[in-house]
């Protein structure tokens, strides 16, 4: 009897967006032309096909098409790059198919051909159903495009996930725990709610410095975050990610967690990252981020990535950055790279503190250190 063959998710990159958010430090541009995107989704496919030459026969668990804004493709194309990656890899008899999706009319009017095209779960990033925070975040809806797309997309798609932003400046954990029932209250089974963060060259980070307005401190932050977990917990949500909170298991994000249980995935689209197990080395691949320089690298070079081999050291650094993310956490034996065991001096102190759970067999982070996720990461990786 020979093994089956290992797991393997595939994030595709869509950059292109009808506007740029002034918080958002991801690859995107500004929507072009549909020639360019044309000859882009056509790179997309041939550079999956290049990654298949790499890994061979692998089982296809899921595919995510994320951005930028992923719904603003030509559904056509999408169904042709679902398509090619079921036909390149084995599929699961219940293969998530994921695609990002802003709720604008405009775009709510694809959903239909998403469906049709192999979509099965949709992203809505609907961030706020308060028109001044919209404004403020830079979103091209208002609450009530929100509220139309969340249920359109709940009636079109099997299973839903929506995005929320908090830690707005001025917002109280009364307003945002009102701005997360809204949520549940339109049939959500997945909330992501994301903490604004100003990242660095953002339009953001330069208003922050200018003074144009300053983001809530650290006391304020946690008790949004405590009243994240709380109310969402009270409508049946289960944490199991710092930002993903389902409702069963069953509606957890299989993608996210090839992610963070360190299983191998392709990535396809500039500036997307990959992670595959060649040869018992865990390579990292990064495709071009330019649109234009990728696309003209896959037709010249077959392939729009470069691939690097990670030391052991690295991928459990990795391990640790991703799986500490989940209630799960990293089995031990994944980092004796690091030097890293329940016996450890760092791991003693830091379970004396609170931060992590005293297990044996796992290291997981306690509530508490999830909330301070990356001082807690900072230190098990420069312990040694």
């Amino acid at each position: 009897m020979t093994d089956a063959p290992a797991p393997l998710g595939i994030y595709v990159h869509w950059p292109y967006c009808a506007r740029i958010c002034p918080y958002c430090d991801f690859n995107v541009v500004r929507d072009r032309g549909q020639t360019e995107q044309k000859a882009l989704a056509d790179a997309i496919v041939a550079d999956l096909e290049a990654q298949r030459a790499l890994t061979g026969d692998r089982r296809l668990v899921s595919i995510f098409l994320g951005g930028g804004t992923p719904s603003l493709m030509n559904p056509d194309w999408t169904a042709r790059i679902v398509e090619t990656a079921r036909r390149l890899w084995t599929p699961e008899a219940d293969l998530e198919i994921s695609l990002e999706a802003n709720p604008t009319d405009a775009e709510a009017g694809r959903f239909a051909g998403f469906r049709d095209a192999g979509v099965n779960r949709l992203s809505l990033g609907l961030q706020s159903f308060d028109d001044a925070a919209l404004s403020f975040l830079g979103r091209n809806h208002d609450a009530d495009q929100a509220r139309r797309a969340a249920e359109t997309a709940a009636a079109t798609f099997p299973r839903l996930s929506v995005d929320l932003i908090y830690a707005l400046p001025d917002q109280t954990p009364r307003a945002w725990r009102d701005q997360l029932r809204q949520a549940i209250d339109l049939g959500a089974e997945h909330v992501s709610p994301y903490q604004l963060t100003i990242e660095a060259g953002t339009a953001f980070d330069r208003a922050v410095r200018r003074g144009t307005f300053t983001p809530p401190d650290d006391g304020v932050g946690e008790a949004l975050y405590d009243t994240t977990q709380t109310t969402l917990e009270r409508a049946g949500f289960e944490a199991y990610e710092v930002s993903n909170h389902a409702k069963g298991e069953a509606a957890r994000s299989r993608h996210n967690l090839v992610y963070w249980r360190g299983q191998d995935y392709v990535g396809a689209g500039p500036g997307a990252h990959g992670r595959l197990s060649l040869d018992g080395v865990r390579t990292a691949t990064t495709a071009e981020a330019h649109v234009a320089a990728y696309i003209r690298r896959v037709a010249e070079a077959g392939a729009g990535f470069e691939a690097e081999s990670l030391t052991p050291a690295e991928a459990a650094e990795e391990r640790i950055l991703m799986g500490l993310r989940t209630y799960e956490g990293v089995p031990w034996p994944e980092l004796r790279a690091l030097n890293l065991a329940p016996t450890s001096d760092m791991v003693r102190d830091l379970v004396g503190q609170g931060l992590l759970v005293d297990d044996p067999a796992r290291l997981r982070a306690t509530p508490k250190g999830r909330f301070v996720l990356d001082g807690v990461t900072r230190a098990l990786i420069v312990h040694r």
